[in-house]
C-alpha cells in the first residue's frame, strides 16, 4: 500500500501554495492513503490561552470548505482531524475521507494538554475514552492524535485489535522533534503497526517554530523508513501490510497481558 505523510505550513497563504505540490506528488506516486497534520486547514488556534469561539467556528468552516479539495488526491483516502461542534461543545475529531464514502468520523481526541502554546483543554472538550480501530477495506487503522501517542496503553490495545497502521497527526514544535520521533518508534513497536505521522512546519506569525518531520516507521523494530524535511516536505513509501500482521506474533507483541 502506498502511503504518504507530509509537513505543511501553519500559515494559510503558504499552505495554499503547498497544496498543489502535494496533490502533484500524490498523483505522481499513486498514493493510496494520505495523512495530513492535526487540524491542517486553519492556523493553530490553541496557541492563545482563551477560547475565541468565533475563531473556532471560522476554523470549522475552513475545514469544511477545504474538504471539497480532497477530491484532488483521489483515489487516495485522506486521514486527518478537524474542529467540530456537537451539541454546543467543541471537539477535535479524527476522520477518514474517500471519494466513495465521503467523510467518516473516526474518534475524538481524548488527551488534551494545557500549557503555553497548546491550551487545548481551554478550547475544546475531550471525546469519549474510546480507542476503537476503524476499517478501510481490509486495513485496520488506529488513531493516536498527537499527545495521545504518549499514553502507550492504547498502542498496546491497538495491537490486540489487529491494527496494521497507526495514524498520528500532530501539531508539535521544533524543540521536541527527537522526543516525538522516539515516541513514534515506541508506538510502532508496541502496536506491531506501521506508524505514520504528519505535522505542521515553518515559523508562524507569532515566531513559533513548528517541528515538521512527518514520518513512516515500520512495526517490527521501530526502524524509521523515512522523514519529511523542509527540502522534501512529502514522503511516499510502499508498505507491506503483511509485515504488520506478522509482527503481532513476535516479541514484544505476543507477550500476554
Amino acid at each position: 500500500m502506498k502511503v504518504t505523510v507530509c509537513e505543511m505550513s501553519n500559515e494559510r497563504a503558504e499552505m495554499e501554495d503547498q497544496w498543489p505540490a502535494l496533490v502533484d506528488h500524490c498523483r505522481r506516486e499513486r498514493t493510496e492513503l494520505l495523512l495530513l497534520p492535526e487540524m491542517p486547514f486553519s492556523p493553530w488556534l490553541a496557541g492563545r490561552h482563551d477560547l475565541d469561539q468565533a475563531a473556532w467556528m471560522s476554523a470549522v468552516v475552513e475545514h469544511e470548505s477545504w474538504r471539497s479539495t480532497l477530491v484532488d488526491v483521489v483515489p487516495a483516502t485522506v486521514l486527518a482531524t478537524q474542529p467540530v461542534v456537537d451539541a454546543g461543545a467543541n471537539y477535535n475529531e479524527a476522520f477518514l475521507w474517500s471519494a466513495v464514502a465521503g467523510y467518516r468520523p473516526a474518534r475524538r481526541k481524548y488527551y488534551l494538554p494545557n500549557e503555553d502554546g497548546f491550551w487545548e483543554a481551554n478550547w475544546y472538550l475531550p471525546g469519549p475514552k474510546e480507542f476503537a480501530p476503524v476499517e478501510l477495506e481490509d486495513l485496520r487503522i488506529g488513531f493516536l492524535i498527537c499527545t495521545e501517542m504518549w499514553f502507550t496503553e492504547h498502542a498496546r490495545s491497538y495491537a490486540r485489535a489487529g491494527v496494521e497502521l497507526l495514524a498520528a497527526p500532530r501539531a508539535t514544535g521544533m524543540f521536541s522533534t527527537e522526543k516525538w520521533l522516539a515516541g513514534g518508534r515506541a508506538a510502532a513497536v508496541m502496536s506491531g503497526a506501521f506508524c505514520l505521522s504528519s505535522n505542521r512546519s515553518g515559523v508562524d506569525a507569532s515566531g513559533f517554530e513548528w517541528g515538521g518531520h512527518g514520518w513512516i516507521i515500520e512495526p517490527e523494530e521501530g526502524e524509521v523508513l523515512g522523514l519529511t524535511s523542509t527540502q522534501d516536505p512529502f514522503l511516499t513509501i510502499d508498505i507491506n501490510l503483511d509485515v504488520a500482521r506478522r509482527a503481532k506474533k513476535t516479541y514484544p507483541r505476543y507477550v500476554p497481558e
